[in-house]
């Protein structure tokens, strides 16, 4: 099957790494932001991990994965079956039926489709925002990714924890003002937080994000790494970002 036959009318298409990675994108409904780019890229899998990304939505953190780490396993749970099929055919645009897989499913039901103790590695951009903070957006798809209408970050550790073998790592971005409570529900899971990376939109502003990973089982010790910083003082991006673009880019990868 040709690929512009697997590009539906209200879906446009993007190209990474020089056109060697295609990812579908709703033109007016969901789409990917830099912070599921960002959360690809601290994640450090092994070879031949099992990694699942939970909320996977057009499946650019999965698809990321696969593409820069050739040696992993990539599934993604995404409720939204227009979602998950858009994902899927992302998936076989880039040939990597046999890595990766895409599955309609509900995190909060995640044991009726992911075996206990069977994934290395969780990975997720859960949903921001609680219900009744700020106007839902109404448009399902924007709904559901900013609004924690069809699950909180409980739920997405849940789902985590269910999915991990012992030792296994998650890792997710989160809303610093809301860092508490992530640390907190991680904590309360037991997936000890180990590595955390703040992320600021320019030096010297406030934290807008955390990238923080955890361990299932782990024990208490935790890596704070150096701020990572999306804008120069000055206009521009941050030389990390730049490079991170440069790489997205460039034909070479």
């Amino acid at each position: 099957m040709a690929g512009t036959s697997l590009i539906r009318e209200d879906e446009t298409l993007e190209s990474l790494f020089g056109g060697r990675l295609k990812i579908l994108q709703k033109k007016k409904g969901y789409r990917y932001t830099i912070d599921s780019v960002l959360l690809a890229h601290f994640v450090e899998p092994k070879k031949r991990d099992r990694i699942i990304e939970l909320g996977a939505g057009s499946g650019v953190i999965s698809l990321l994965l696969a593409f820069r780490h050739p040696d992993v396993q990539v599934r993604g749970l995404e409720l939204q079956a227009d979602l998950a099929d858009m994902a899927q055919r992302s998936v076989s645009m880039n040939r990597l039926e046999g890595r990766v897989k895409m599955i309609c499913g509900d995190v909060r039901k995640a044991a009726e489709f992911l075996e206990t103790r069977s994934q290395d590695v969780a990975v997720f951009n859960p949903p921001y925002r609680k219900i009744g903070s700020g106007q839902v957006n109404p448009a399902t798809e924007k709904a559901l990714a900013r609004h924690e209408i069809a699950g909180s970050i409980a739920d997405f550790l849940k789902a985590a924890s269910h999915a991990l073998e012992p030792g296994g790592r998650v890792c997710m971005i989160y809303p610093c003002s809301r860092m508490v409570e992530a640390i907190h529900r991680m904590r309360a899971g037991k997936m000890e937080p180990k590595r955390l990376r703040m992320v600021h939109s320019k030096p010297g502003s406030r934290g807008d994000f955390i990238l923080v990973e955890g361990m299932k089982g782990g024990g208490e010790e935790l890596a704070v790494l150096p701020p990572l910083y999306i804008y120069k003082e000055s206009e521009g991006y941050s030389e990390e970002l730049e490079e991170l673009f440069r790489n997205l880019s460039d034909p070479a990868g």
